[in-house]
């Protein structure tokens, strides 16, 4: 239930308007003076507040500013049978949320209200996303999540840290491998020294090995100087082997001989060198699937797989998926130093809608976007669903209701515009905005 505060000095107009309120579904509360519902109000105020005007010792707009020095996102409709269209439009102008003159029909009342009470839930909303992404981001864990899967990935990769042992890491594109791989050297008696990174299929195969092992000079036509590689330059801390399974075989052959005996010897070299190696690898596919893994190498994969975690998709996970999206549009709007803008119920609905082939990677980019309002509504606009109970008018009332919303999205409020891409008469358009309970300027 949503909660109305609704001031009014005269008793029998506060019990009709309660009633009329009441009826349309909202929790309603009545004031006979403004002081009265001061004494109620702060900044978490869930709702709305309906009041007059002219009433004794505080009147409506005095009110307004009362509440408004208290939280300036609280929406104040005010009701009035003296006012004039100048009052009105000042009374707009310093940020009352609606006018309504008296008399007004009850429907009148009911769908600003509605639409106060919307813009409230999604202020709040916002308000505690926001809060909970800084949170996550002063943390000094970037696995921001706080559904059952990740709280257990948390704890899973703090308890592994600290045993030094080789872990292989499986999840799709964009899951988050790589941190998860810097989340266990910086838990590890490894954090002061070196986290090297190495993606195995962003390399051609004709420089994996030096690259991997590295190399002394002369050691083949090109190698004028001698070169440390990765698995070497990484002793004493952490390698992070990403896409593991695109690496050649020969590779493989001689990283399974590095791993058993934690010694290297460089391209073109005779002495072994010992190492103080800790490898995390990461994998697409299942390499404990022989029907998945191709010609990866069972014996590196069992030497690999001392201790194996399992990001989850981020379709699996849906609850953090809004937390996430506020965490890096916030971070997109200090990067380019603009305001964080809101994420409206429409786009919401999307982010826990679709499937998410890109993982985390692909929520940041969209947050990006829409940071730097490139986020076209088309982009994101989820089909219409139907209610197959309901009855064929119903089904068209709200498939009509659901065109001229999206007519009026495209044309971010413009009803000139929205008319011509309906191809309805003018009158036709706002009789139909009046029954669906739209209002233009909701969309400008």
């Amino acid at each position: 239930m949503i909660d109305v505060a609704f001031v009014d000095d005269d008793i029998e107009v506060r019990k009709a308007n309660a009633q009329t309120l009441e009826l349309a579904g909202f929790n309603v509360r009545m004031f006979s003076t403004g002081a009265e519902l001061l004494s109620t109000v702060n900044d978490a105020f869930t709702g709305a507040v309906v009041s007059d005007v002219r009433m004794p010792g505080m009147d409506g707009f005095q009110l307004f500013r009362r509440l408004h020095a208290i939280d300036k996102d609280i929406p104040v409709i005010l009701i009035t049978g003296h006012g004039d269209i100048e009052m009105a439009v000042d009374a707009l102008h310093k940020g009352v949320y609606d006018f309504i003159p008296k008399p007004y029909p009850a429907d009148r009342l009911v769908q600003s209200v509605q639409r106060a009470c919307e813009k409230r839930r999604l202020v709040l909303e916002n308000r505690r996303l926001r809060i909970a992404a800084a949170q996550a981001g002063d943390d000094d864990v970037p696995l921001i999540g706080q559904t059952p899967a990740m709280e257990r990935l948390r704890q899973t990769l703090r308890q592994i840290a600290v045993a030094d042992v080789d872990v292989l890491v499986a999840g799709e594109t964009g899951s988050g491998k790589e941190v998860v791989a810097e989340l266990l050297h910086r838990w590890s008696r490894r954090r002061d020294n070196r986290f090297v990174a190495l993606n195995c299929g962003a390399l051609p195969e004709n420089v994996i090995e030096s690259e991997l092992f590295g190399h002394e000079a002369g050691a083949f036509t090109g190698a004028l100087k001698k070169r440390i590689g990765h698995i070497e330059y990484s002793s004493g801390g952490t390698l992070f082997l990403d896409e593991i399974e695109s690496m050649p075989l020969a590779a493989q052959a001689k990283l399974l001989r590095v791993l058993e005996k934690r010694e290297i010897v460089p391209i073109g070299g005779n002495e072994s060198r010992q190492l103080d190696l800790r490898v995390v690898a990461a994998a697409k596919i299942d390499l404990g699937n022989p029907a998945v893994r191709g010609d990866f190498r069972e014996d590196l994969f069992f030497r690999l797989n001392v201790v194996s975690l399992t990001i989850p998709p981020l379709r699996e996970r849906r609850d953090d998926i809004p937390l996430l999206f506020m965490h890096f549009l916030v971070k997109a709007a200090a990067r380019f130093g603009i305001d964080t803008p809101d994420v409206k119920p429409e786009l919401l609905q999307f982010l826990h809608a679709h499937d998410w082939p890109g993982n985390v990677r692909e929520l940041a980019h969209m947050a990006e976007r829409h940071a730097l309002g490139l986020l076209e509504i088309n982009a994101w606009q989820t089909p219409i669903e139907h209610d197959e109970k309901a009855t064929l008018p119903q089904q068209m009332e709200s498939y009509e209701a659901e065109l001229i919303r999206r007519a009026l999205q495209d044309n971010k409020g413009n009803a000139k515009a929205a008319i011509e891409a309906l191809g309805i008469p003018r009158k036709t358009f706002y009789d139909k905005l009046q029954r669906h309970g739209l209002v233009r300027s909701d969309f400008t």
